[in-house]
């Protein structure tokens, strides 16, 4: 996982089970889960969230991912802890759609999106 300062949220249980395991992200937490769909040569606005953070688990294809300037391809499976207040941006320079699943705790709001740079100008 990916993280951009240690944090209590990015501590992901596994749980091992006879018929394999499963990963707990949350347990009892005010959340918000969403997934997100970004069609090839499309990304999301820089941003930023003054009130929640969020975890992207990437479902189906390599996610462009920039996070406080830093950017790489975040792969299948792969998870990423943005904390609240961090830039953060998310693409797909893939041939195909792709999908993230996204947990964002804490108090969800799109008043609360920051957008500094967008290539739809909202």
């Amino acid at each position: 996982m990916h993280t951009v300062e240690g944090d209590a949220l990015a501590q992901i249980r596994v749980s091992e089970r006879p018929w394999g395991q499963f990963q707990q992200f949350v347990e009892n937490q005010h959340v918000t889960v969403k997934v997100i769909t970004v069609e090839p040569g499309h990304r999301l606005s820089l941003q930023r969230h003054g009130h929640r953070a969020e975890l992207w688990h990437v479902l189906d294809v390599p996610m462009d991912v920039t996070v406080d300037g830093r950017s790489w391809t975040a792969d299948v499976g792969e998870q990423v802890l943005v904390a609240s207040g961090r830039l953060h941006r998310l693409g797909n320079s893939q041939s195909r759609p792709g999908r993230v699943l996204e947990i964002a705790f804490g108090d969800f709001d799109e008043a609360d999106i920051e957008r500094l740079d967008d290539d739809y100008t909202r």
